[in-house]
């Protein structure tokens, strides 16, 4: 397919997201099914306009003033791929599956636009309603902040040390392009794709399929080895989904001591079996009952808890999400996640601790649980997880951010990670 054509089923499929509220990942599947004559290569091409233009939707429909998924489409042309109006007017001319070609007055109304006067929340290509929750958090600098959760995300993998260490699978999956994470310790980074480009398929490789590595966001990574889990220790993820993290903590424990892997939801813990086969762990139990648990009450050394959240710190890989969400949304979680921690602190043994993570930016669901959950229960202190990142990372590395060293927030802008929050607490007595 040419441009035209790739342009013209983005703006299809954009508009079936915006007609049904459907997520992308879903519109997109649909359209290839019924499009069989479509490649892979094809398909990546038009999911990076689709993606580039729910990054950039604020802006495009901002200048070109509609809020339609035809402006979506050319946006992410002339944003995300850096086309100019001339540039894409060329290459769309004499197309017959090319849409209508921008007009005259549209095209004149992109360029009579200055996005540096725009509304700081257009700017940011964030939803109105988060210009507060941005703001409370990270001051002057939120709409830095929020702008980088609309560039393009790379693709890191979490090595394995269970079966191989980063020399290794680098050396593997050298011609994919692979470097070094520059925080994780056992991270490796594939870059941003450009303009139509697609990203290797790393899982199709024999080495994921030994266990290698996995799929894993480096803020993911980072906040694994804040838990600081040790070998021979007891400790349970109270909501464990997949398993990433269950996973990144088998391999820090060297398959010693026990983690109880538990998640409300059966269905977001049914992968993690197959996982945990192929990783070669074998110190993990699975928990789909919560009746299971109640002989580790007061008994494990940690209890991590990756909280239900708003996502925002995806936006980057998951940006129709951002479009979706409410602040009615965002209040409904701040409720689960309150019932969450008072449920997982039953668990946690005298001497023991307490994690609290996210992947949301906002403070609502971050620092302001932390604060909360420390007035309706005594007997906790707050720990200084900034200085745990000192001992582990050292003071060379870009910094998350913190206003008292106790809890931290990563964010592509300061980390170039997902955004995540990251504090424990400690049982006294």
């Amino acid at each position: 397919m040419r441009i035209g054509g790739r342009l013209a089923a983005a703006i299809e499929i954009l508009e079936d997201m915006q007609t049904r509220h459907r997520p992308a990942a879903e519109s997109l599947r649909d359209w290839g099914t019924s499009h069989r004559f479509a490649g892979a290569g094809d398909r990546a091409a038009i999911g990076n306009i689709i993606y580039d233009g729910l990054r950039h939707r604020a802006m495009s429909r901002w200048r070109f003033g509609a809020g339609t998924a035809r402006a979506d489409a050319y946006g992410a042309l002339l944003s995300g791929f850096g086309l100019s109006p001339d540039d894409l007017a060329g290459q769309l001319d004499g197309d017959r599956f090319a849409p209508e070609p921008l007009t005259e007055a549209e095209t004149e109304r992109w360029r009579q636009t200055d996005p540096s006067v725009a509304p700081p929340a257009i700017r940011a290509n964030a939803p109105d309603w988060s210009e507060f929750f941005f703001l409370e958090g990270f001051g002057e600098d939120w709409v830095a902040e929020a702008t980088a959760l609309a560039a393009r995300p790379p693709v890191d993998l979490r090595v394995n040390t269970l079966k191989a260490d980063v020399e290794k699978v680098a050396r593997a999956l050298q011609k994919d392009g692979v470097q070094q994470t520059t925080i994780a310790r056992s991270g490796l980074r594939i870059a941003p794709v450009t303009g139509f480009g697609r990203h290797p398929n790393v899982q199709a490789t024999p080495e994921f399929q030994k266990g290698w590595f996995e799929i894993q966001d480096e803020g993911s990574q980072i906040v694994a080895d804040l838990i600081f889990a040790q070998p021979k220790e007891q400790v349970l993820d109270f909501c464990a989904g997949g398993g990433g993290k269950t996973l990144a903590l088998a391999a820090t424990m060297d398959n010693r001591g026990q983690i109880h892997a538990y998640d409300a939801d059966r269905g977001r813990l049914a992968p993690i079996v197959e996982r945990i086969k192929r990783a070669g762990v074998r110190n993990v139990q699975v928990h789909s009952d919560r009746t299971t648990l109640t002989p580790l009450e007061a008994k494990m050394d940690r209890v991590v808890v990756d909280a239900p959240c708003t996502g925002s710190g995806t936006w980057r890989r998951k940006p129709d999400a951002k479009w979706r969400l409410t602040e009615q949304q965002l209040r409904a979680r701040q409720a689960e996640q309150s019932a969450i921690l008072d449920d997982a602190s039953a668990y946690v043994r005298p001497g023991g601790y307490l994690v609290y993570i996210t992947c949301s930016m906002f403070r609502a669901e971050n620092e302001e649980q932390i604060y909360a959950f420390g007035e309706r229960h005594d007997g906790w202190d707050l720990l200084s997880a900034g200085e745990v990142w000192q001992d582990l990372f050292g003071f060379d590395k870009p910094s998350p951010w913190s206003e008292d060293l106790n809890c931290i927030t990563l964010t592509p802008a300061a980390t170039g990670t997902d955004g995540f929050f990251f504090a424990v607490m400690q049982k006294l007595g």
